[in-house]
């Protein structure tokens, strides 16, 4: 019988209701307890590093995360990380740099309901997780939600209120959860480098999103307040010609001080290409960045934090590593 870690977090699934709404009320063994039936297929041991709503989780506590797996690495065969669905797939995605080349599962899940309603998306959620988690075939980080394996690193969250949350964006399930049955789509990942844990996050990021009429004076206070600057453009990397000056003096002023400029798209699927048009072919032109192309935001700002936590601050090194596909995050350069 497989042996797994469920670790808790907080989150929906564990939440009670209260004069002031849902919060954080169950324990991690309390929660384990609403599908008794898994202890006659895995056995399960628990651990809790934190108590929270998955709105108030930071940095720090995927380093914790990491690290409780970290130390119980050698002791189970998979781990159930038990987390709120708003900043989910931030988590998944930050696990996925935090620690690399991990042949054991690493399973991430939550609920759009509590676990202890009577019509509720947690127990099916938890119960599939275990599931995944102790199957020879599994590896990696990845999140089990309303019956599908999504990669960590490809993870959104797109519905607030629906059970099937999650999206798998430019990339198919790992699998599909029937009957108790996993139907992969995808062969388990096979590392030929020993797994590497790393403990720091860099967290210094700026983030903007272009709309239309956006104040120009917004880029000088982003680009004066931080050193990596994440801007999501419109469709596949266009920018009004209204704020290219002050977008222009801004990139050369951050590249004179070392400073990162990172060009997304708000667009969910196919990833950019800021070379298609006029708007965009400019500035990739004469500036010195890095483009998302297929990434999805959530792993585009925790790639960065992982390399900027863990690596010098140098433009060479840092697109080297960007551009490296790690977990499947980034296959359109």
């Amino acid at each position: 019988m497989k042996k797994i870690l469920m670790i808790g977090t907080g989150g929906t699934i564990a939440s009670v209701s209260t004069e002031d709404g849902l919060r954080p009320g169950l324990s991690t063994e309390e929660v384990l307890e609403y599908i008794p039936s898994i202890k006659h297929k895995v056995f399960i041991e628990t651990k809790t590093i934190s108590d929270i709503d998955s709105s108030n989780i930071r940095p720090d506590h995927w380093i914790m995360m990491a690290n409780a797996v970290k130390e119980n690495y050698d002791k189970y065969d998979g781990f159930v990380i038990c987390h709120g669905t708003d900043t989910l797939a931030y988590t998944a995605s930050a696990l996925s740099y935090l620690i690399q080349n991990n042949e054991k599962p690493i399973v991430v899940t939550g609920a759009q309901k509590p676990i202890n309603l009577e019509v509720t998306d947690a127990k099916t959620n938890l119960y599939d997780s275990f599931l995944y988690a102790a199957d020879d075939n599994s590896s990696g980080v990845s999140i089990v939600f309303d019956g599908k394996v999504i990669l960590g690193t490809r993870a959104k969250k797109e519905s607030s209120k629906s059970f099937n949350a999650f999206a798998s964006v430019n990339y198919p399930y790992l699998a599909v959860i029937i009957d108790d049955k996993i139907i992969r789509y995808i062969p388990k990942q096979e590392y030929n480098e020993p797994v590497i844990f790393y403990d720091e996050l860099f967290d210094k990021i700026g983030y903007l999103k272009l709309f239309p009429g956006i104040d120009p004076e917004l880029f000088k206070h982003v680009f004066d307040s931080y050193d990596s600057i994440v801007i999501e453009s419109f469709g596949v990397g266009g920018l009004p010609d209204y704020i290219r000056d002050v977008l222009y003096s801004r990139i050369a002023d951050a590249k004179n001080r070392d400073k990162l400029f990172v060009m997304a798209t708000q667009v969910v699927n196919e990833g950019s290409n800021m070379t298609v048009y006029e708007v965009g072919r400019k500035v990739k032109l004469d500036f010195n960045f890095l483009e998302t192309y297929d990434m999805t935001l959530e792993a585009t700002i925790t790639k960065l934090m992982w390399i900027l936590g863990n690596f010098p601050h140098k433009f060479s090194i840092t697109k080297e590593l960007f551009y490296s596909t790690i977990a499947n995050d980034v296959l359109n350069v």
